[in-house]
């Protein structure tokens, strides 16, 4: 992150102190704006990133035409509505069409998408059509199972309530069969 927006970060911080009736030169606080700079640097990342580079001399010529699937792959988030985080699980299944990609690309594709301010429906269509692109793959499936702070600690308060989207693409949306089995796999019927 630039010095000028982490700056800026400090300065909106102790100014969010004062306002909650906190003392921002009080010793327990007197690091946090830098450390919230430092947070929302990392938390935000994905803004810097560019999916093209992060797939970038990943994608291989192959004939495998059977389903790559990487599951639990584990999700971090910012809630666009309340700046509060959300995280779980991410699962994402592809059928090759000639091409592939280097497996440790899909969590890091992900993590572009997540390291962003988000809603998890908007997120996990995002993540299936980048794959949809790169790769054009006969289809592509993602499912995201999250918990999110903002219905955990205000709000509705319910603890144990996990949202899960999913994004179905070419055979997967086409083909119950094909949609089965990547269900059955992720241990979702």
């Amino acid at each position: 992150m630039p010095t000028k927006n982490a700056d800026a970060i400090q300065a909106l911080t102790r100014r969010l102190l004062q306002e909650i009736g906190e003392d921002p030169r009080r010793q327990g606080l007197l690091k946090t704006p830098g450390r919230v700079a430092k947070a929302y640097r990392d938390l935000t990342r994905g803004y810097a990133q560019d999916v093209r580079q992060v797939l970038n001399g990943a994608i291989f010529d192959e004939a495998y035409d059977e389903m790559v699937l990487i599951k639990d792959i584990d999700v971090y988030s910012l809630c666009e509505h309340h700046l509060l985080p959300f995280f779980g699980k991410c699962h994402v299944a592809y059928i090759p069409n000639g091409r592939i990609v280097g497996l440790s690309k899909i969590p890091r594709l992900v993590d572009v998408f997540a390291r962003r301010l988000q809603v998890q429906e908007r997120m996990t269509s995002q993540i299936a059509n980048c794959l949809k692109e790169a790769l054009d793959p006969l289809g592509v499936a993602v499912i995201i199972e999250a918990v999110h702070l903002c219905m955990m600690m205000r709000g509705v308060e319910k603890q144990n309530a996990t949202c899960v989207t999913s994004t179905m693409l070419g055979v997967f949306r086409s083909d119950r069969g094909t949609r089965m089995e990547f269900m059955n796999l992720v241990g979702r019927r």
